[in-house]
């Protein structure tokens, strides 16, 4: 049974990636700090052995990519066929403020992964990236496109994928490049105050409490169901023309903030109410052309977004609401939101 790594897989889509290679006959290792995650995610995931005719589950290892040695002794233990990085903190906003966390996180622990995936004969390295390495480039993106990210996040995710370009041409590593954009469903860490308006939208009326819009509420977004998502990526490296190459991946429509408010009031049968706040800085219009892995992978329907909100609402009220806690590690209060500085 070949074994993979799903590193930030007790994340949001770390898990759901990790719970179909099960189910697709892999051995899976998740790999989380749990900064973002949550063991429930994973616990459960369990799928019948044909082997020995008993329920076999994920193996977790509770540690950092930036522990290099943990890191290294994983894929000498494992002898990894694929590895699938998903673990990131992706608050983009938040990172200008957050450099050296960032970097840290997103940049230096990829590589520790990149240096093992190498010394250790991974067949392929998945890697989720993100639009942010677009920055304000004319809409819709296209992965044609030369990157040129404008937050410090957007930096860290473009610098891994010349890594993995390098690594490919020097040592012979192959690579899969998907750049989501906001992926909204079950298990998305609603508590969490930077990142996923979705989340936040859902958790602040699940607290009787109004939804926080930066602006004017006109920035667009395309956003994307968890489901139309995952096998893509997790069976993107048995795709021969998938190998080596970066792929946008997810919802086609954009739609305003102001818009996403009411769909989302809607689906949690709760009254609008909207605070608006001082605009930050952001990229305005986000949303991606997918030509490329419709092509590659083939056109598959998606899930119309009231739909995807609808079943990411019936999971938020069931799963309650989490506290949102401010990040602790701000490195820069020059030009903070001041929304971000309260407690």
């Amino acid at each position: 049974m070949e074994s993979v790594l799903v590193t930030g897989g007790a994340g949001f889509i770390g898990s759901h990636v990790a719970e179909y290679l099960l189910n697709a006959g892999y051995y899976v290792v998740v790999m989380d700090d749990l900064s973002g995650g949550f063991v429930e995610n994973v616990a459960g995931l369990s799928v019948a052995d044909t082997a020995t005719g008993q329920s076999r589950g994920v193996t977790f290892v509770h540690g950092s990519i930036l522990n290099s040695e943990l890191v290294n002794c994983l894929f000498e233990q494992y002898k990894f066929t694929y590895v699938y990085h998903l673990a990131a903190y992706a608050a983009e906003g938040l990172s200008h403020f957050i450099k050296r966390f960032n970097y840290q996180n997103n940049l230096v622990g990829s590589v520790n992964l990149i240096d093992a995936a190498v010394n250790y004969g991974t067949k392929c390295f998945v890697f989720t990236s993100s639009m942010a390495v677009y920055g304000s480039s004319q809409v819709p993106m296209s992965e044609d496109m030369t990157p040129a990210p404008e937050d410090s996040y957007g930096i860290a995710k473009a610098a891994v994928e010349s890594e993995l370009v390098i690594s490919r041409q020097m040592f012979g590593l192959d690579y899969v490049i998907f750049r989501p954009h906001n992926v909204i469903g079950p298990r998305q860490n609603i508590g969490d105050r930077y990142r996923n308006v979705v989340g936040i939208f859902m958790n602040q009326l699940l607290k009787s409490e109004p939804m926080p819009v930066f602006g004017d509420g006109e920035q667009m977004r395309a956003f994307s169901y968890i489901d139309d998502i995952v096998p893509t990526i997790a069976n993107a490296p048995q795709v021969s023309a998938a190998i080596g190459n970066v792929f946008n991946v997810g919802g086609d429509t954009p739609s305003t903030i102001n818009q996403l408010a009411d769909i989302v009031s809607k689906a949690m049968g709760c009254e609008k109410k909207v605070l608006y706040l001082e605009a930050r800085h952001e990229v305005k219009l986000a949303f991606c052309s997918h030509d490329r892995v419709k092509q590659v992978f083939g056109e598959k329907p998606l899930t119309p977004l009231e739909e995807g909100i609808r079943l990411m609402a019936e999971w938020a009220k069931k799963h309650g609401a989490r506290e949102s806690n401010a990040f602790q590690g701000i490195e820069i209060t020059k030009n903070l939101p001041a929304s971000w500085r309260r407690s």
